[in-house]
């Protein structure tokens, strides 16, 4: 077994066991670091791959952004768990339910996978001779696939913005700010004088 076999077993375990962690983890703390060695592990097979870019993009961005805002979050935030796992038992059948149709479609599509004879010389093809792997990914994505680039972006803002509607609750005492209120004030009633006469107050 050569060094590349045994990194890539030891990678793909990894990242399958703490996987597995995340979801059977009691503390969400605990599920962030196990998520966080998934990605590090998935940057090591994407190395294995020849891929380095894309293994520090997967580290810079979900590792050093995204996995630390969700430690953040779950820290900082008083989440009651008790009610959560009693919703969560609420739905638990419904989540077996789905999980069971998402592994017999897993099943269909490996039962029926074949790899076709012309794979290689057609991956080999995907990247020019004398061309780096950063810039044949980026012939691939801004040049032959700038359109699903452009609508998974879009995809991206939509669920951004649905978010925002079905988290932002208004209410009734807090004091927001008018903008329009703002720049149509007239500035000649926008300050009162009082004339506070000695010993007195407002």
């Amino acid at each position: 077994m050569t060094v590349a076999v045994f990194a890539f077993y030891l990678f793909a375990i990894t990242v399958v066991a703490a996987g597995l962690m995340v979801v059977l983890s009691r503390n969400p703390v605990h599920s962030v670091l196990w998520l966080i060695l998934a990605f590090l592990s998935s940057a090591g097979l994407f190395v294995l791959l020849g891929a380095e870019f894309v293994a520090m993009l997967l580290m810079i961005v979900y590792v050093g952004a995204v996995a630390v805002l969700f430690l953040f979050v779950v820290m900082m935030l008083d989440v009651d768990f008790a009610e959560l796992k009693g919703e969560m038992a609420r739905y638990m059948p419904l989540g077996l339910l789905i999980g069971v149709v998402i592994l017999m479609e897993l099943g269909v599509a490996f039962g029926a996978w074949t790899t076709a004879d012309t794979a290689e010389t057609m991956r080999a093809a995907a990247t020019p001779e004398g061309v780096h792997n950063t810039a044949a990914l980026g012939l691939l994505i801004y040049d032959r696939y700038i359109l699903m680039f452009q609508l998974s972006g879009l995809v991206l803002l939509v669920a951004m913005i649905g978010a925002i509607v079905l988290t932002l609750r208004h209410r009734p005492n807090v004091k927001r700010q008018n903008v329009l209120d703002q720049m149509w004030r007239d500035p000649a009633k926008a300050m009162e004088l009082k004339d506070v006469k000695p010993g007195q107050g407002l």
